[in-house]
Order: structure tokens, then sequence, then C-alpha cells
């Protein structure tokens, strides 16, 4: 998922090294010990903390719906903390163009296969962008961060949890549901996921099973797809599919993502249902 970052990256990055991120070669030819690790500071708070950028190699990239693929990178040794809903800035080796992605995987699941899992969008060419042009596994990839706000707050197991994800916005929902899902005492969790057309369903098989085995309220709706073969439920999210949902509107965290108009749309309904603003969290993709 592409966040919106129009109008660059947040101000809480001080670019304090930046010739070394942006000068190929620059930073190897000074401290050869340290290839493929560039340092910028993150600022939290007034505080500075170090942000890595790595360079890794891209291991796979599957055809996961017709408008986007999954990408997987190879995580360096040290592996990478990030929490769930969160970020990393991607490019290919060596250039300026780098774009923000959410993290598709659980912090849990990056930590045991050692990979990052990154949903990406393509035109109708299949590219997705000048920043991963002519990626393919082996491309080694300018990888920074972690970074990004929507992150996941501490969820008692009595409380409800209710995702809304529009197209490649599943990603950082992806990651929290796993992260939930894999606590002993998992709260109820609830997911309204939209999409074009119902081949556009990222990571869905995964989502039935989790709804097959009762551990997930599933609900889905296309926008565009003339097809008959579509028997679930057809238009743009709305009141009648939070009424539907929205079981208990002053003890659910809502969790919302994709287009900004969807987003915007969301939290007004939202908040009519009576769900306070401290528990309506959002991010926004560029298109």
């Amino acid at each position: 998922m592409l966040l919106d970052f129009r109008h660059g990256l947040p101000e809480r990055f001080s670019f304090r090294s930046r010739g070394f991120s942006q000068v190929p070669g620059l930073f190897e030819k000074r401290f050869p010990a340290f290839f493929g690790l560039h340092r910028i500071e993150e600022r939290s708070g007034g505080t500075l903390h170090a942000v890595s950028i790595v360079t890794v190699p891209i291991i796979d990239m599957e055809t996961i719906t017709p408008r986007s693929r999954l990408v997987t990178i190879r995580l360096p040794p040290e592996g990478l903390a990030f929490l769930p809903g969160q970020a990393v800035v991607v490019g290919t080796r060596g250039q300026n163009d780098r774009r923000p992605y959410s993290i598709a995987c659980s912090p849990e699941r990056a930590s045991e296969t050692g990979r990052l899992e990154l949903l990406v969008a393509v035109d109708v060419s299949g590219s997705p962008g000048t920043h991963l042009a002519s990626a393919r596994p082996g491309t080694l990839v300018d990888l920074e961060g972690p970074t990004g706000a929507f992150t996941l707050p501490h969820v008692n197991p009595d409380h409800r949890v209710l995702g809304v994800a529009g197209g490649t916005g599943i990603a950082p929902l992806r990651s929290m549901l796993d992260h939930l899902l894999r606590r002993a005492a998992a709260p109820r969790i609830s997911l309204l996921y939209s999409a074009r057309r119902d081949d556009e369903f990222a990571f869905i098989n995964e989502l039935h099973e989790h709804a097959t085995e009762g551990r997930l309220e599933l609900h889905q709706t296309v926008t565009r797809d003339p097809s008959a073969f579509w028997s679930g439920r057809r238009g743009r999210i709305d009141r009648s599919h939070f009424q539907s949902m929205l079981h208990e509107p002053t003890g659910t965290l809502c969790l919302v993502c994709g287009p900004e108009p969807m987003v915007k749309d969301s939290v007004s309904t939202l908040r009519t249902l009576g769900v306070p603003d401290a528990q309506i969290r959002t991010e926004q993709w560029a298109r």
C-alpha cells in the first residue's frame, strides 16, 4: 500500500546524513565496514532516534491481484523492529526516488521468516512505478524505516476491533490482524473490505480462513464489478455497512485505511453512529 506522503516525508525526519543516501556508493566508499547501512534521525517528541537505510534484495514478487503485487524483501541479519501498521520507504538501490509502503505482515511473521512483505499497487502494464523500475527477484532495494503513526494501541480482550479497508489499504490491517490473532485472548475482530472488483481482494483466502474458524467477522463489497458471478454486497462503504457490523460503538476501536474519500466518509459515518473520535484511527493512500 502506497502511503499519501505527497508533500514529502513527515517533518519528524531529519536527513542529517542526506548526502549518503542520495549519492550512490558514497557511503560504502567512506565506511566499507557498514556497507548497505545509512543512518538518518527520526524526531519523536523532541527526541532524536537513529533510523536506518539498509540495502537488501527482493526475493519474490507475487501477482496477488490484477492490480497489486506482493513484494517480499529479505531482512538484514539484525532484522527490523516495527509496530503493526507501520511503513517503510523503498526504492531500487542508489536512486533518489523512494516511496512509502505499509508493511503487510506482522512483526511476528517478519521475525519468523526473516522477510518483509509489501503490497504494491501496479498500473495497467504491471509496473509499480519508476522507484521500482524493472524490479524482480534479486533486485537490490534501499529500505528506510520504519515510520508511520498508524499503529495498533493496546486492545483489551473484551473490546471489539473493526477494520475498514479499501483496496491495498488492507496491507497495514493484515499486519494488525495477524498480530492480534496470535494472542491467547484476542479481541472480537470484524473487517469491512471494499474493492473495485471481486478479483481485487488481496489475501482473501487467508481472510476467509480466519472467518471460517470464527476468528474474524468478514464483510466484503465491490464498487465497480458488473459481473453476475459476484453474489456479495455491492456499492461503496456507507452507513448500512457499518450498521450491520458496528455492534458496540462506544467499545470498538476502528482502524480505517484506504483512498482518501473512503476514509473521510467512513470517519464521518462512524462518528454519527456513536464511535468516539479517540477510538478512530486512520491512514489514507495516494493514487
